[in-house]
């Protein structure tokens, strides 16, 4: 597999803002997103509206995705963002889903990046499924303002992206064997691992950036920390070679609906909030601002806010 390459540098401290109310979300918007200074920038981020034009199941309303998402590129223009990320699970189940739901996404101006989700390969191979999202490889990165973007495909080794008795459908099959013995809560057919191929791309990736003196954010679908039973089944392995850059500052991810925030070896994991959950007009996507001393993660509908505060702050 090909990949770009390049990454971040520093560690950072976090504190969780919550729920903010309305009123005080307003106020703390006015200074950001501050134009495209090495300063400052920033970005929209959208998880999981796994688009499906069939019935809401349980909380998952994923006709209303279209409508969501719509409202959330509006808000994202607005915003005048240099790039926007979504973190996966573009659709459901269905392939043709694609069709309704990318015209939607392409809405957004500028930049458009994209992680594969697990419900990404409806029917479709994972080089199928990356090209109908527009992705030069499943795993890649980029460079904004000499901070370093590290994309990863959370899917690499798992069941439902290989053909049944391919090496890397055996392997994951044997991995969830091997955390099933151990009690593992994450074992599930529909998480996944990067693989060593990735893996050791992923060194080189973070070690260049380091090099280069750059901050990075690694971006991907599956949680490391804080996902309960949706954590990618290499969880800890994966963790454990961030945390051994220290340029690394934060990891953002989706596939864990409800939302998550951790810090773990001084890199800040936060799990976005699934857009397909609740009825429209329940929402959830963000507006993330990197300043000189800051990184804002500002929420909208049910996501909530985070401010990201450098250690030397």
């Amino acid at each position: 597999m090909n990949a770009l390459s390049k990454v971040l540098c520093a560690a950072l401290t976090v504190s969780l803002a919550g729920a903010a109310p309305a009123a005080a979300r307003a106020e703390d918007r006015r200074d950001g997103p501050a134009g495209h200074s090495s300063a400052a920038f920033s970005f929209g981020l959208i998880a999981d509206p796994q688009y499906w034009s069939g019935p809401p199941q349980g909380t998952r309303y994923y006709a209303d995705s279209l409508r969501k998402l719509a409202e959330g590129a509006a808000t994202i223009n607005d915003a005048n963002v240099g790039f926007t990320v979504q973190l996966g699970d573009m659709v459901d189940r269905d392939p043709r889903s694609f069709e309704e739901i990318l015209p939607v996404f392409e809405r957004i101006r500028g930049p458009r990046y994209s992680v594969l989700g697990n419900h990404d390969f409806p029917g479709l191979s994972s080089d199928e499924a990356a090209e109908r999202l527009g992705m030069s490889n499943e795993y890649y990165d980029f460079t904004y303002q000499d901070w370093r973007f590290v994309v990863l495909d959370n899917n690499d080794v798992s069941l439902y992206a290989n053909p049944p008795g391919s090496p890397d459908h055996v392997k994951a099959q044997r991995l969830i064997d091997e955390l099933r013995a151990k009690g593992a809560i994450n074992a599930q057919t529909y998480n996944g691992a990067l693989g060593d191929e990735q893996t050791a791309w992923l060194k080189a990736t973070l070690a260049d950036a380091e090099a280069k003196g750059q901050q990075v954010i690694v971006l991907g679908h599956m949680p490391l920390a804080g996902g309960e039973t949706e954590d990618a089944l290499d969880a800890p392995e994966v963790r454990q070679v961030l945390e051994s850059h220290p340029n690394v500052v934060a990891y953002l991810n989706g596939h864990y609906h409800p939302g998550a925030y951790e810090v773990v070896g001084g890199i800040h994991y936060v799990t976005l909030k699934g857009m397909v959950e609740q009825p429209y007009p329940a929402n959830s996507y963000a507006v993330v601002t990197v300043q000189e001393n800051r990184i804002r993660i500002n929420g909208y509908g049910l996501q909530q806010d985070l401010v990201l505060v450098p250690r030397s702050h």
